[in-house]
């Protein structure tokens, strides 16, 4: 299934994952946020704040075909 993803600061890689447009990815049916974090190659315990379709989620949340995701890092007074 595919899903979309944009991270924010320190997170960003360009081609990979950046905040200027959503990067599709193509994961396993039922897979977690922490899945797409892994394939991504992002440290989990970097990120602070974790949107998907616009709603604050957890690492454990479990993704479905077109879910936008946005990843944020922690940052100063967060």
């Amino acid at each position: 299934m595919k899903v979309n993803v944009k991270c924010f600061a320190n997170l960003s890689k360009e081609g990979k994952c950046d905040y200027h447009g959503a990067t599709a990815y193509d994961i396993a049916d039922k897979a977690t946020v922490r899945d797409l974090v892994k394939k991504l190659d992002l440290d989990e315990d970097e990120i602070k704040i974790i949107f998907v379709n616009h709603k604050e989620e957890t690492l454990e949340s479990v993704l479905k075909e077109g879910d936008q995701i946005a990843l944020s890092p922690k940052t100063g007074g967060m």
